[in-house]
């Protein structure tokens, strides 16, 4: 495991002081970091709405995004299981699951996955959500994996609990209502990029936030860009072709502009 990767992620996950804080950026920086340092090949995220129902926030493979779905929406599975018992939930095998999750099981065999561990998003009795990790071959995770994999969503937990506390309880609705409205928009820009640009969603998605990061835009305001037009879309490059701009001193980028070269 990369020491100076996994220091450097919990110190992303513990500043959410920031101004400006993206809580989508915070979500995807603990899915793909959980992917980077834990030998997973996909992770998601599912937190809880202010109803209290699950609803997916972050994915770090189109994959992984399409299968956090068909569990929400067939009600089965093992970051369900998780979120409701507030206990971690593993599968070493998914071939041997059919009882447990009948539909869960077979829809993760042919999205490529072959064993699963969902680690609660918990603090003390409060449970906020599940993080997911798949692995393409199966057998058992290791522990120490699990361990650091369970540190690291308790560590976004109370970042985002810490958050949430230092607003008043309407705000903090809105604002997750905010972040799942989000994702929709950012779902329909990065279906719109793979679509012109004859790339994967995964790729159309990093081409914006590769983008949003280096010029520091929020990551919704390129989304709603694209969906308004107003940005031209980029070579498979261009995203990335402009160094990030110092946050303090300079001005920032319009989001109407993006994706000029």
């Amino acid at each position: 495991m990369d020491g100076q990767l996994l220091s450097a992620t919990f110190v992303e996950l513990t500043d959410t002081m920031v101004a400006g804080f993206d809580m989508i950026d915070f979500l995807h920086v603990l899915t793909n970091r959980s992917v980077q340092l834990l030998d997973v090949s996909a992770a998601g995220l599912l937190l809880a709405d202010p109803h209290g129902e699950l609803q997916l926030v972050a994915a770090s493979s189109e994959a992984a995004r399409l299968l956090e779905l068909f569990q929400l929406q067939n009600d089965q599975g093992p970051c369900l299981d998780c979120f409701r018992s507030g206990q971690p939930v593993s599968a070493a095998d998914l071939t041997a699951e059919a009882d447990r999750w009948p539909r869960f099981a077979a829809s993760a065999q042919q999205a490529g996955f072959a064993a699963v561990q969902a680690l609660p998003m918990r603090l003390r009795d409060q449970v906020i959500g599940a993080l997911n990790l798949f692995r393409a071959e199966p057998g058992a995770f290791d522990s120490d994996n699990v361990g650091v994999g369970q540190a690291l969503a308790d560590v976004a937990t109370i970042s985002l609990l810490h958050e949430r506390s230092m607003h008043l309880s309407d705000i903090l609705t809105e604002q997750l209502q905010t972040a799942l409205n989000s994702r929709v928009m950012i779902e329909q820009a990065k279906g719109i990029l793979a679509e012109r640009l004859g790339v994967g969603m995964t790729q159309a998605f990093n081409l914006m936030r590769d983008f949003a990061r280096n010029h520091n835009l929020r990551l919704t305001d390129v989304a709603q860009s694209i969906i308004d037009g107003t940005a031209p879309i980029p070579s498979r490059t261009a995203a990335t072709a402009t160094p990030r701009q110092p946050a303090t001193g300079q001005a920032q980028s319009r989001p109407g502009s993006w994706l000029k070269p």
